[in-house]
């Protein structure tokens, strides 16, 4: 059995079903949870820069070997940054969506014109920001506040901190369940990066436990459901009785190649949003793992 290290992503379930299933194991991996960068990734990154977030650690402080997930854009921005190698096998499809409070005065996607809306930083719920809104707003328009992951954004929401956050699974549906308004939604691409001189073998053994676990989803998804409570921040265990029935089945696992055309157009829209300050290789030959 070769040992390797996750930090799940928490946008969907195949982890934690993988693991539950002994899926990892039929694959010849004995995993281990990365929870303290999972939780990291939840928190609040107020104060850090790009490279200091929780889950640059592995690379920049730790120096640890971590198999992560990110948006299409982080992971490719990350491994261009010098942290790692993304995975171009397979793919996650994603749902995202911006909420306000419930007494708030925005009601439409226009309605966000200079509105700072609270994001992760360099992440997916930052990079679909402008991905989505630039059909409704001028990029000047559109603006960002870095509050941090999942938990903290949702959080900053509710204790009105900001009028507008970025929210992923299980978040969505926790904002849903506490009576928040939805204002867009639509989904994004997701991709995993591992360390640069990662086994391969790990890797694809690692993408057919998560595959194994689409499929066991595919045929009792209601089975699953309950493992939400995995991905559902500390801070918000018993904020609320959580119907876990309710929260839908999240980030779905695709595999396929990401299309070389996707990474092109991840690469343009960086650049166009001014996010590429960081980005060194820019090529997909020289960023993709091996």
């Amino acid at each position: 059995m070769k040992k390797v290290t996750v930090a799940p992503k928490g946008m969907g379930l195949n982890d934690f079903v993988a693991h539950q299933e002994g899926f990892f194991a039929t694959e010849g991996l004995d995993v281990t949870f990365d929870w303290k960068t999972f939780r990291g990734t939840q928190s609040s990154w107020k104060g850090l820069n790009y490279l200091e977030r929780p889950q640059d650690q592995p690379y920049t402080k730790d120096k640890a070997e971590v198999i992560q997930g990110a948006c299409v854009w982080g992971s490719i921005c990350n491994a261009s940054a010098g942290m790692g190698k993304f995975v171009a096998e397979a793919y996650g499809d994603s749902p995202w969506a911006i909420f306000v409070r419930p007494d708030s005065k925005i009601r439409e996607p226009r309605d966000l014109k200079d509105i700072p809306i609270s994001v992760g930083m360099r992440a997916g719920s930052h990079f679909n920001v402008p991905y989505r809104l630039e059909k409704y707003l001028p990029l000047e328009n559109i603006k960002t506040v870095n509050t941090g992951g999942f938990g903290a954004r949702l959080k900053a929401l509710l204790d009105g901190e900001v009028e507008a956050a970025s929210l992923l699974p299980p978040q969505i549906a926790m904002a849903e369940q506490l009576g928040l308004r939805k204002i867009i939604e639509d989904t994004f691409h997701t991709l995993w990066w591992v360390p640069e001189g990662f086994e391969p073998e790990n890797t694809k053994a690692y993408l057919r436990a998560l595959d194994r676990a689409e499929k066991a989803m595919d045929a009792d998804l209601a089975k699953y459901l309950p493992l939400w409570r995995l991905a559902v921040p500390a801070e918000f265990e018993t904020y609320h009785p959580w119907d876990f029935s309710k929260f839908g089945r999240g980030e779905r696992f695709v595999y396929k190649t990401i299309p070389h055309s996707e990474f092109d157009e991840v690469m343009d829209q960086v650049k166009r949003w001014k996010l590429d300050d960081f980005l060194k290789d820019r090529s997909f030959e020289g960023l993709a793992a091996r």
